[in-house]
């Protein structure tokens, strides 16, 4: 049985593919940021450039660059523009 296609699919795999373009971050607390992703880690951890945090879909203050804690991601979307 081929287990290949798996490969692809893989959470790491997306952000990896994510890495340097511009994401959506949800966080728990009703919280969005937008930025670029710029890494991450085992634990979730981002570092987010050019932060913004949205409210209601609208920008309510710039935050650059900024480390959101793993634990309080609820997900990370790579069409964040």
């Amino acid at each position: 049985m081929r287990w290949d296609f798996l490969a692809e699919k893989r959470p790491f795999d997306v952000l990896n593919n994510a890495l340097n373009t511009n994401v959506l971050v949800k966080l728990k607390g009703e919280i969005e940021v937008r930025g670029k992703l710029s890494s991450f880690d085992v634990h979730m951890n981002l570092v987010i450039e050019d932060g913004e945090e949205l409210r209601n879909g609208e920008v309510k203050r710039k935050l650059g660059t900024v480390l959101l804690r793993g634990d309080t991601v609820v997900f990370v979307s790579p069409a964040g523009v």
